[in-house]
């Protein structure tokens, strides 16, 4: 899993930093794809359920699972990212959302609170405490900042196959679920809205879009729990 973890984070790192006006979504996944490929890795997301891409570019309103396409970037856009690798047998998941000449202070804010959601959830995932006790920390963050947290979608368990359980939502109380247990690897992966949480998919069957049609953001990290601090794989 660290393998898969650190080949997964090089990936999302490289295909951030190509993220510019002009780029397509399509050739940043072509991107993503060869610097697997020069690894030794493959997609975990291409052909997956059918998804047809290599990657999940998702841009402004389009939360998740986004199709990469010819659409070129543009200033004022957000871009999230999401890649899944598969290695030697296991799988690396992670996600990142990019600022293109973003100036929208309330946009900034959206973005980096998502990504404050996210260590906040981590920071949660210590051995002993359960699964929503992650659930809550993340909501906590997003609630304060008047976001909306987006329900249909969770993070999950990772390992040898890209979802296994448990699930692991995004809201909810604390104290409820399974027991963190060390060794545990867990995908976490908060998605916050600037508006309301209610999402929709679009007609090509993927794209999750934001009902409201304001811009949403999402970060992913692959963690293993441990007794103290939980060890982010795909820092």
């Amino acid at each position: 899993m660290r393998e898969s973890c650190g080949l997964a984070a090089r990936v999302r790192d490289q295909v951030a930093a190509a993220i510019r006006p002009g780029v397509t979504t399509l050739e940043l996944s072509e991107l993503a794809g060869a610097l697997m490929r020069a690894e030794g890795g493959e997609s975990a997301f291409l052909g997956y359920h059918g998804y047809p891409g290599i990657i999940c570019t998702s841009v402004n309103d389009a939360v998740v699972h986004g199709i990469p396409n010819d659409r070129q970037i543009v200033l004022g856009d957000i871009v999230s990212i999401d890649i899944g690798v598969r290695h030697r047998g296991y799988i690396g998941d992670t996600a990142t959302t990019v600022m293109v000449g973003v100036t929208d202070p309330e946009v900034v804010r959206m973005v980096t609170t998502t990504q404050r959601a996210l260590e906040a959830g981590i920071a949660a995932a210590r051995a002993g405490n359960r699964v929503s006790d992650i659930s809550h920390a993340i909501e906590q963050v997003a609630l304060e900042a008047k976001f909306g947290v987006v329900r249909d979608f969770v993070g999950h368990g990772v390992g040898q196959k890209m979802h296994e359980e448990p699930q692991v939502p995004n809201f909810g109380p604390p104290g409820r679920g399974p027991v963190l247990k060390a060794g545990m690897t867990l995908a976490l992966e908060p998605m916050l809205n600037m508006g309301r949480a209610e999402v929709r998919v679009l007609d090509d069957g993927w794209t999750v879009v934001t009902r409201d049609g304001k811009p949403a953001a999402h970060f992913e990290h692959t963690i293993a729990v441990r007794d103290d601090e939980a060890e982010i794989l795909t820092q």
